[in-house]
């Protein structure tokens, strides 16, 4: 593996790391990205810039990273889905990565158009996430694209893939992440990871395939009651425990400062857990609105 980023340096370092995520609205001021981008400074080492998020059509990904990078110092992770583009669409936005130094890229399929706000949209499929990692080697490894056409001065960057532990039966997920590991993925980031047995499931299998592909479990503390509600009925893969949503309700019976705490103690003993299993080389942190629990939650955990 080639190591073009500072997330895979420190991977291969065997450093447990820590990313974050933002998510570009509709707005073309990116003054409160940047804002919060502030607050995960010294927290993470890169940030992953979403890609029109549970198919609501927001601000450019790409030109979000780009910036965010610029103005930050802060490593863009940035996410590209198939379902918005054909593979012309997606060689011009790798190739435009490249150009703006971008040194991470996460390989996604995107959620269908009918959850989002624009349901009438067409989508595209074009190829699927695993044939999109397959381009991205290909643009970064040999210098062409799928036609076998010749890039000059190639993009150069490390790829990375989603995966979700909550998906039941478990064994097709793990199949497709063997398969997204000879291809070439360098990392894997989950979807939020709520209950610590379907991690564990998760993890034997990739034992018992042999996926070695280095992890990041996905978490996402909650703000509010109405985000926890949210999030368990419209996104797809969340799985929350009956005790864990029985904690959280009791702390917001009592107002946001309980609420706030009681995350804290939650996802500080979650992060102490995952942090204690093999194939884990980090945390990524999806605290979208509520990033300011971040440094509670790692101090709390002690990473």
């Amino acid at each position: 593996m080639q190591v073009f980023s500072e997330l895979m340096k420190r991977i291969s370092e065997g450093k447990f790391v820590v990313t974050g995520e933002l998510e570009p609205v509709k707005n073309t001021d990116l003054t409160p990205v940047l804002e919060t981008a502030g607050l995960l400074k010294g927290q993470v080492v890169a940030i992953n810039i979403t890609d029109n998020p549970t198919a609501f059509a927001y601000l450019n990904t790409l030109v979000t990273s780009y910036i965010m990078q610029e103005k930050t110092g802060i490593e863009a992770i940035y996410q590209v889905t198939v379902r918005d583009r054909n593979r012309l669409a997606l060689v011009s936005d790798l190739l435009a990565a490249g150009t703006l130094n971008i040194r991470n890229v996460l390989t996604i399929s995107g959620d269908f158009v009918s959850v989002g706000d624009n349901p009438q949209a067409k989508p595209v499929y074009d190829l699927d996430s695993t044939q999109l990692l397959y381009l991205a080697r290909k643009m970064v490894d040999e210098g062409v694209d799928l036609a076998g056409n010749k890039i000059q001065n190639p993009p150069k960057f490390n790829i990375g893939v989603a995966a979700n532990p909550n998906a039941d039966p478990i064994e097709p997920e793990i199949y497709k992440l063997l398969r997204k590991q000879n291809i070439g993925a360098d990392f894997i980031q989950t979807q939020c990871v709520y209950n610590i047995e379907s991690l564990d499931k998760f993890i034997d299998g990739m034992k018992s395939l042999d996926v070695r592909t280095p992890t990041l479990v996905g978490l996402a503390p909650f703000k509010s009651m109405k985000m926890m509600s949210w999030m368990i009925n419209f996104v797809p893969g969340i799985n929350v425990p009956e005790d864990m949503k029985r904690q959280l309700e009791d702390a917001g019976a009592k107002g946001k400062v309980a609420f706030k705490e009681e995350n804290k103690k939650i996802f500080g003993e979650l992060c102490k857990e995952i942090k204690k299993r093999s194939r884990v080389c980090g945390i990524h942190m999806m605290a979208i609105g509520f990033e300011e629990v971040i440094p509670d939650i790692l101090s709390e955990a002690g990473i």
